[in-house]
């Protein structure tokens, strides 16, 4: 994990993309308390920016058009992610001033927090020079949840058991896509207790398409389902409001809410299309962007 020039950089930053469930198959809880799962998630090219910087000690800043969700406590999942990380280093807390660029809607079904947990982890052990394998990141990247290994990998992918049995899906195609979120937060756990009270078919892995084009993965995605859709619009019904619109919008070829909600997201033919779509979703107090889904950059970079 470290590089031969890491110790001559003060700051890095990285992006922590938007995870989006193309599916989730969910089956009812266990005895556990966990719902086992099978989902196809891939990463889309928007998501919150990360930057940490050399420090005394270990600190969290929140800025970005979404800071003030947070309710000035900032992302919990990163302190919890990093304090992990310094112990597997054995150096205690990571000595590094952590600035959160909030871009993505809280509650919003894209994995931000566990994703903004992944960026810092991958970025504090390269601006620190850690020889940290990439399992024991993905291992570290479990403090920030189940679905924290994804999020830190941030590229397509399987996930089964409860999230965290990932197996890489390097045949999906690069997708257009646009997001869409209505302004209103889909609080995961409520969902859960939504989906509790009447629990789908069960979490599982249905075969493969036919071939891996973009119009036959398309047509089989139209298939398959988020089995959270449903009780996450008993719990936040206004994300009705942002599915009819997406379906409604010109070349659309399937709509879908992306994990637990409230962000629905719609697949199209090519970027062209996407853009086109985003701008016609554009009203007041929704938030709409043209995405590539697939395996976005997410290599650190200097920061000043």
């Amino acid at each position: 994990m470290s590089t031969p020039d890491a110790p001559t950089h003060d700051a890095l930053s990285g992006l922590a993309p938007a995870k989006i469930n193309l599916l989730l198959h969910v089956g009812p809880v266990q005895a556990d308390g966990y719902h086992p799962l099978v989902s196809l998630a891939a990463f889309a090219d928007v998501g919150d920016r990360v930057t940490v910087r050399r420090a005394e000690a270990l600190s969290l800043a929140v800025e970005g058009p979404f800071a003030a969700g947070l309710d000035g406590q900032g992302d919990n999942l990163i302190i919890k992610a990093l304090f992990a990380l310094g112990e597997a280093a054995g150096i205690g807390a990571p000595p590094v001033a952590v600035t959160l660029d909030k871009r993505l809607p809280i509650a919003a079904g894209l994995g931000g927090g566990s994703a903004d947990a992944g960026a810092a982890l991958r970025l504090t052990a390269r601006l620190l020079g850690l020889d940290l394998p990439e399992d024991e990141l993905e291992r570290l990247a479990l403090s920030a949840g189940a679905d924290g290994p994804m999020c830190l990998r941030a590229r397509p992918a399987w996930a089964c058991r409860i999230g965290e049995a990932l197996e890489d899906e390097p045949r999906l195609p690069t997708l257009h896509g646009v997001l869409l979120n209505p302004g209103l937060p889909s609080p995961t756990g409520a969902v859960y207790r939504a989906y509790d009270a009447a629990p789908a078919a069960g979490a599982d892995r249905p075969a493969p398409p036919a071939d891996w084009s973009v119009a036959s993965v398309i047509d089989w995605l139209s298939a398959q389902r988020n089995d959270l859709e449903a009780p996450a619009l008993s719990v936040t019904p206004g994300i009705e409001q942002a599915l009819a619109a997406m379906r409604a919008a010109p070349g659309c070829r399937l709509t879908r809410m992306s994990g637990s909600g409230a962000t629905v997201f719609g697949l199209f033919d090519d970027r062209a299309a996407a853009i086109e779509a985003a701008l016609a979703l554009d009203r007041p107090g929704w938030w709409s962007r043209p995405v590539v889904l697939g395996a976005p950059d997410i290599e650190p970079r200097s920061a000043i």
